[in-house]
């Protein structure tokens, strides 16, 4: 009773906090462009934990860690593919991004593409929304999975009354505080994901890790090989291939591109790129002794059993720590999802707001009608995302595997090549969304052969070629298209 007394007050105080950082940010936003970018005033620290924390999700908590539990060191394929994504990402899109939604005075993904071809059917922006809020809805839902078993797990509620505890905390601020308050709840968060994949393996192996590897071959000589599965069967060329392509969803995910136009200027960003790659492998690292050291302590331990490997973290911090630091920690996860999840409930809304709401029925609409419009989003697309996130059978890792791949190849290429390429057209840009987005959608029903390997892959293939092709089959783009990229260019220089 008083353990679990000790961790309440801890979630309750973590709470308090994160709603008074939506209190300020409240304060501070008087428009549309602060409530879905933060008047583009991050730093760097907030810039690169805020699309860090908002990325990983309680994915790097739970889902990633029990992956390396059930996995052992396989998980590195997926872990290393990520870094490496995150680390391109920040080169390859950060500056060019910011730059050109500047050039075209764009606050959503969906605007930006829009307006980068002008196109004035507006067809680019409502179908990248539609694709924003289908592909959300499975991400934020995979965050309240992640919330209900945390609460189920901590405070033993029935899993329907956790997950629903999970959204109304996480709603409640992103309501009122928008993108700065997602924002700057986004950098503690970070530091305390981080802080916490780091101190519970050290704490749980007493500091030493020399006796992991022996350790890990007495319970399986699998679980320390690249190229066999647990079971001792060589991975697969599309085995492989599937984990290391999840670093090349980075390139379409509308909540981590914000973090690039919401930056404070170009020069940052360099040093925002750095701090993010430390932090991600850092993140990476611990995720993974999360979920091996796990394994050995269930394993040595005769009255502890694990049936979901991805409450291992949850597990380990219940018996390894005093109560009020256990609340501490496990707030980690609360901080993880809430991460995540706000920016995706944000990005949503501005789909809905501005890229619905005031191109298809008032394109009138004043700021302060968007920001409300965007705010009754945020409550509509929270409702709907807790429908799904209902069974509690439901894997986080799936769910966001099926978000991220949608994502990825329905934006990566088209947002990619329409920094670097002067020759796409509005024609181009339209069809590598769309195949990219119906690829991962029917990808997503076959098996069998390579129909096994991560959808991923063939949406971001299959979306470049169509961009190409169409973009070449169709003609050069108007005078005005490139002219504005000839500005973007310059411009580009001027700011860095």
């Amino acid at each position: 009773m008083e353990n679990s007394f000790a961790i309440t007050t801890t979630f309750i105080a973590y709470l308090i906090m994160m709603l008074a950082i939506g209190v300020i940010a409240y304060q501070r936003t008087k428009n549309s462009a602060d409530y879905f970018l933060g008047g583009r005033s991050l730093g760097p620290w907030p810039a690169a934990l805020s699309a860090g924390a908002s990325d990983m999700s309680g994915w790097l908590l739970l889902g990633l860690p029990g992956y390396a539990y059930a996995a052992g060191i396989e998980a590195f394929w997926l872990a290393g593919g990520l870094l490496v994504g995150t680390w391109a990402n920040w080169l390859i899109s950060a500056k060019r991004l910011r730059t050109y939604s500047i050039t075209t005075d764009a606050l959503t993904l969906p605007e930006f593409l829009s307006r980068r071809f002008n196109d004035k059917s507006k067809l680019i922006q409502t179908i990248s929304a539609f694709f924003i809020l289908l592909f959300f809805l499975f991400y934020t839902s995979s965050g309240l999975v992640a919330g209900g078993k945390l609460f189920e797990t901590v405070f033993g509620l029935d899993y329907t009354t956790a997950v629903i505890i999970g959204t109304v905390c996480v709603v409640s601020y992103t309501l009122f505080g928008g993108f700065l308050a997602v924002s700057w709840t986004d950098l503690v968060q970070g530091l305390l994901m981080s802080a916490a994949l780091l101190i519970v393996p050290i704490v749980a192996m007493d500091g030493g890790f020399s006796d992991l590897s022996a350790s890990l071959e007495r319970i399986n000589p699998e679980l320390l090989t690249l190229w066999n599965d647990s079971t001792g069967k060589p991975l697969s060329a599309i085995a492989i291939i599937s984990l290391v392509a999840w670093g090349l969803g980075y390139f379409g995910q509308p909540h981590i591109l914000a973090r690039f136009k919401a930056s404070r200027t170009n020069k940052d960003l360099t040093t925002a790129r750095r701090i993010a790659v430390i932090w991600t492998a850092l993140s990476m690292v611990g995720a993974m002794l999360v979920g091996i050291v796990g394994l050995i302590y269930v394993t040595n331990s005769a009255n502890v059993t694990l049936d979901d490997g991805e409450k291992v973290f949850m597990l380990l911090v219940n018996a390894m720590f005093h109560p009020v630091v256990a609340g501490i920690l496990l707030a980690a996860i609360l901080a993880a999802i809430m991460s995540t999840a706000d920016s995706q409930l944000l990005v949503s809304s501005s789909a809905l707001a501005e890229d619905f709401y005031k191109q298809v029925f008032k394109q009138d609409a004043s700021s302060e009608e968007i920001v409300m419009v965007g705010r009754i989003a945020v409550v509509a697309i929270s409702i709907v995302a807790l429908i799904l996130a209902m069974t509690p059978d439901s894997s986080v890792l799936g769910l966001v595997s099926y978000a991220w791949a949608g994502f990825g190849a329905a934006f990566g290429p088209a947002v990619v090549l329409s920094l670097y390429w002067s020759k796409m057209n509005r024609n181009g840009a339209l069809a590598g969304i769309i195949i990219g987005g119906v690829t991962i959608v029917v990808w997503k029903q076959l098996s069998g052969g390579w129909f096994d390997v991560y959808e991923i892959v063939p949406g971001i293939i299959l979306s470049t070629i169509a961009i190409v092709a169409v973009s070449r089959l169709t003609g050069e783009p108007e005078e005005a298209v490139q002219a504005q990229h000839e500005k973007f260019e310059k411009q580009l220089t001027e700011l860095d």
